[in-house]
């Protein structure tokens, strides 16, 4: 079925403003939540650009909120190794095609949200060498496939810091994946000419979904939400899945 690029341009808001809720209540990125919807509606590779350029916005919000909270050994430690694999995971995006990006995509969220259900407060050693390895493989990830802010987490969440400097500090370093991949993504076409008029609602969404997303999070049970926005996640991987599969048949 297709659809007017007006009524994507709605559907998009929506799904990102609800994106952006369910990943602040959830505690995890909205990215992870958006990007298989967004896939719905445009090609995988437009999507993906749509859904960096809204999660560079909403770390934003982050960064202006816990500025003073910057962890600059992590930034360094973990966050270049990030930002360079994340620009090798971007180059290899062209080369490859939408239905084999989805498979990935797919078996990588289904992946991980098993383990997060299974273990979720799973968190990887607290060193130099751990962090780089994390941050590499996080940042690569990315690139490729465009969501990785929950791999991302439990690195940093080892490092036991204090909620102020874990926000920034994880916001900064995505924010430097997003900023890397982005200029790539669009040099390389992955963009059409007509969404670029989408951008600026993205920015509003951005932060109204966050805004909302705060409100609501303190009358939940956070935990309970979790599991169910994870199982959500695998039931769309399926998906995914299943159409990379019946594709190359």
């Amino acid at each position: 079925m297709t659809v007017s690029l007006e009524l994507e341009y709605i559907i998009l808001i929506i799904l990102g403003f609800l994106s952006e809720i369910l990943g602040t209540m959830a505690g995890f990125g909205s990215s992870t939540i958006f990007l298989p919807l967004a896939s719905y509606l445009v090609e995988f590779k437009t999507a993906l650009v749509l859904v960096a350029i809204f999660h560079l916005f909403g770390n934003v919000s982050r960064i202006t909120f816990f500025r003073h909270g910057l962890d600059w050994n992590v930034l360094l430690i973990f966050g270049i190794p990030s930002f360079v694999l994340s620009l090798i995971g971007a180059t290899l995006v062209g080369n490859l095609s939408q239905t084999f990006l989805k498979l990935m995509l797919g078996i990588f969220l289904i992946v991980l949200s098993i383990l997060f259900l299974i273990k979720p407060k799973l968190a990887f050693p607290a060193s130099n060498k751990s962090l780089i390895l994390g941050g590499g493989i996080s940042g690569f990830i990315v690139g490729l496939i465009g969501t990785g802010g929950a791999l991302r987490a439990s690195f940093l969440t080892g490092l036991k810091m204090e909620k102020e400097k874990y926000i920034a500090s994880s916001a900064v370093v995505a924010l430097g994946t997003d900023a890397t991949r982005i200029p790539y993504y669009i040099s390389s076409g992955f963009l059409p000419e007509q969404y670029y008029y989408l951008i600026p609602f993205l920015f509003v969404t951005a932060f109204l979904g966050s805004y909302v997303g705060r409100k609501i999070v303190t009358r939940i049970d956070q935990e309970k939400f979790k599991k169910l926005v994870l199982i959500a996640i695998i039931l769309v991987s399926v998906k995914f899945i299943l159409d990379g599969i019946t594709a190359s048949l």
